[in-house]
């Protein structure tokens, strides 16, 4: 396990407090660039855009936001933004400018003040948690999951009242209800065996369940006339699958995070199960394929809140990201390969993927929400390689030095020779020391 050190950082102000689900990553105004989302206890919703210290955009809410998102929740073909609060109100943001405010280069500036009001409202369920928007039943379209304190998970789809127009007008539609055994933490999406999307919802003691949807089965029966009876509905409340993972025995009360979706890469076998990760508050982390396949587990010193994914090497497969309250950061490939990041601070919030924090591009950040009232974006965060390596290594896959040995006649096996060489080489380039090979 090796440390790094990023140090390309900025370092936004943020006044209030917030629950640790309340940042988002995302493009709000369909750009193509994607911006910083962050709600605090107070019902304000700030837009962080660049590197830019203050946000550029402010929103009240009503409540306390617990969660925040952004994605397609109307089907319109855009990103909308989300804010829940603890109190059961649900609200959504059109944040994309008109087309009139665009500017000859087709670029654009937030609309400031009165401009951009919240575009819809509507009470649902009281005391949220967290918040997914995916597709989970496969028909291509992003549903609104919700996790709540009292150990439901409910899904919701909008319905349009002005189908075909650009213009928003409709509500959400309760679509499924499901009861869990314990507190739910997380909830993503994660390919089944059959390649569709299945939704799963993290577990106390390292375990997980999947959630199984039957709304299809229920409109078809209901639209052919059947009715859907008491025992019915309840069997639906049911369905929940709970795996427990292998490994050692965990405290069956440690809360637990999972991340699904995880990308393999390009060069990846040819598997539609997919890939998600576990961590546990008291420092488990595993990495699993499909239902019950543990890749590897591993167990650290630090009390893990947060799980993300991010490729940092540009290969396409990506890391597991977990973090702690204490700031310390775990970067973990496929292989099990760490590395370990340090945040001074000690943070109320993280979380970690593709921001535009510096030039007209998207890179990978690291961020962290601490207690002082800061947030720190640690922008480009890559790696040439995760696995550990050394200078020789590196240089015997090069052919130059290969042919550079030949006109020496310095054996390439030899590991003595080659040593001395290098080392000659590096610390003596004048010949102030005797060369060992002379």
């Amino acid at each position: 396990m090796r440390s790094m050190s990023y140090v390309q950082r900025a370092v936004l102000e943020f006044s209030g407090s917030l629950f640790p689900q309340a940042v988002c990553l995302g493009d709000v105004d369909n750009d193509t660039l994607n911006e910083l989302v962050v709600g605090d206890t107070n019902g304000k919703l700030y837009v962080y855009k660049s590197d830019e210290s203050k946000p550029c955009l402010t929103r009240s809410c009503t409540g306390m936001l617990t969660c925040v998102g952004v994605g397609d929740v109307c089907k319109k073909g855009k990103n909308f933004v989300v804010a829940v609060s603890a109190e059961g109100w649900f609200h959504l943001f059109d944040l994309s400018p008109p087309s009139s405010k665009l500017d000859a280069s087709g670029s654009h500036d937030f609309l400031l003040g009165d401009e951009q009001k919240t575009m819809f409202t509507q009470h649902i369920p009281a005391n949220t948690k967290v918040m997914l928007i995916n597709d989970i039943d496969g028909d291509g379209q992003c549903e609104l999951v919700l996790g709540y304190t009292d150990r439901v998970v409910r899904a919701f789809r909008w319905e349009d009242s002005s189908e075909g127009s650009d213009h928003v007008s409709g509500q959400l539609v309760l679509l499924k209800k499901w009861l869990l055994e314990g507190q739910v933490d997380s909830l993503s999406v994660n390919p089944g065996p059959d390649g569709t999307p299945e939704l799963m919802v993290s577990q106390p003691g390292c375990a997980y369940a999947i959630l199984l949807n039957s709304w299809k089965q229920s409109q078809q029966c209901l639209a052919e006339g059947g009715d859907l009876s008491a025992a019915s509905r309840d069997a639906q409340l049911r369905d929940v699958i709970l795996h427990q993972t292998s490994g050692r025995i965990h405290n069956k009360n440690v809360s637990t995070h999972l991340i699904g979706s995880i990308g393999r890469g390009s060069g990846a076998r040819n598997c539609k199960s997919g890939l998600f990760a576990l961590c546990t508050l008291d420092g488990t982390l595993k990495l699993m394929e499909g239902t019950d396949k543990l890749l590897w587990s591993m167990k650290v010193d630090h009390q893990l809140f947060a799980l993300e994914k991010l490729d940092v090497t540009g290969n396409g497969q990506e890391e597991v990201v977990a973090c702690a309250w204490d700031g310390q950061t775990y970067i973990i490939d496929h292989d099990r390969t760490v590395v370990r990041f340090q945040v001074d601070e000690n943070v109320s919030a993280f979380c970690a993927g593709l921001y535009a924090c510096k030039a007209a591009h998207n890179s990978p950040c690291l961020i962290y929400v601490s207690f002082n009232h800061k947030i720190y974006i640690y922008w480009d965060v890559k790696l040439e390689r995760m696995e550990s390596t050394n200078l020789v290594k590196v240089l015997e896959t090069d052919k130059t030095y290969r042919d550079l040995l030949k006109q020496l006649n310095v054996d390439i096996d030899d590991v003595s020779a080659v040593s001395s060489l290098l080392h000659q080489t590096l610390y003596f380039p004048d010949g102030e020391q005797q060369d060992s090979l002379s």
